[in-house]
């Protein structure tokens, strides 16, 4: 079979790959505990989070790919087998009887990646639940269940829980909280401060926890959940349209050199930045003034920039800090290895087949490269 694969698509792959094999061979093994180093702030202790981090974050944002069967047969034998490696890594990290079981109940952090875990399986539901064993489903709803007795900080952390029970809600279970999930999606349209853009609690924060969390799993948890109840339905509309302006306003982010600006906390998730831009390439809702080759042209170069930098990559291929190489010091307090794992939903749009637009149409320039080359580009509007 000819191969269907663009050379930006090639690129992504190998990336995503190469960030994803010490993570899933090692928990394979059982022996990510063992093999993953934990770099971190100086004086504080994060190696009770880390494995779990690493291991959810990773999974969110690979999981889109791991779902769509490839219409390439060199990639969709990597598929399968990435595939089948999630599963294990999933049965490594949720088996109490494993060295890798990961701590899902000790103090607050474990809400966070519990819910990306949780975001994971509703990208990939058949790939990531479906096939699993049922004894793993059930160690996966324990593992998940466990987070239930803590509550969620006032801000983003709402969003945890509610994804949390949103996938209960996905898999059946009858004991799914919709309160929790009335609560964030409620509170959050109370904090939206308009043009696409929402506080992260009671005060703005400037920073990408729109991108991060907010607008990525507000409007996932709309589409699981927003038909059971009539006033979550109402909104539905609104909140993706408030998550399109936002990817509007992301791409125009984008430096014609592919980079953008080092404003807020948690820079060290480098591209995931912008999993929000990448969520709406992914749903194919981008809007009109996006199209799709100009924002796989602009992310591409971003990916460049961010994962080409020496020191990205420790020698035994993990993670390191840094916004561009390695620069521990932009390590906030709550940052360690596994917390990195996060720019991982930067490459949610390898979940569309080859044939795409997204990735079959030529390379275009984004809009600030076109801007500040002297070319036409569109005007902007607040929404």
């Amino acid at each position: 079979m000819v191969s269907l694969q663009t050379n930006d698509r090639k690129f992504w792959l190998d990336y995503m790959l190469k960030i994803a094999d010490p993570v899933l061979f090692a928990l394979k093994n059982r022996t990510l505990k063992q093999d993953m180093p934990v770099e971190m702030k100086e004086g504080t202790y994060r190696e009770k989070f880390s494995h779990l981090e690493a291991f959810s974050r990773l999974l969110v944002g690979m999981a889109p790919w791991l779902e769509r069967e490839s219409e390439d047969e060199g990639e969709e034998k990597l598929r399968l087998k990435y595939a089948e490696l999630a599963r294990e890594a999933i049965d490594a990290g949720t088996d109490p009887k494993s060295p890798d079981y990961m701590n899902f109940a000790d103090d607050f952090q474990p809400i966070v990646d519990t819910a990306f875990l949780a975001h994971a399986i509703l990208r990939a539901p058949n790939e990531l639940w479906e096939k699993l064993d049922v004894r793993v489903q059930q160690n996966v709803l324990q593992a998940i269940k466990a987070t239930r007795t803590r509550k969620p900080v006032f801000s983003n952390w709402l969003l945890f829980s509610a994804i949390i029970e949103a996938f209960f809600y996905k898999v059946g279970e009858k004991s799914w909280d919709q309160m929790r999930i009335d609560y964030a999606i409620n509170q959050f349209d109370q904090w939206y401060l308009g043009d696409g853009i929402y506080s992260d609690g009671p005060e703005y924060h400037h920073d990408y926890y729109n991108s991060f969390v907010i607008h990525p799993m507000l409007v996932d948890l709309i589409e699981t959940v927003g038909d059971e109840y009539k006033e979550w339905a109402i909104l539905k509309d609104t909140i993706i349209k408030r998550s399109q302006r936002y990817a509007v306003i992301q791409e125009r982010t984008i430096s014609p050199e592919g980079t953008f600006p080092p404003v807020g906390r948690s820079l060290a998730y480098r591209f995931g930045v912008f999993q929000s831009l990448a969520q709406h390439a992914l749903r194919k809702d981008l809007p009109n003034e996006l199209p799709p080759a100009q924002v796989r042209s602009a992310l591409t170069e971003v990916i460049k920039r961010t994962l080409q930098a020496p020191g990205t990559f420790m020698e035994s291929g993990w993670l390191t800090i840094g916004f561009c190489g390695h620069q521990p010091g932009i390590g906030e307090g709550y940052i360690s290895t596994g917390s990195l794992y996060l720019c991982a939903t930067g490459f949610l749009p390898l979940g569309l087949p080859s044939s795409d637009p997204f990735w079959s149409d030529p390379p275009m320039e984004w809009t600030s490269k076109r801007a500040w080359s002297g070319k036409e580009f569109p005007i902007d509007f607040a929404y």
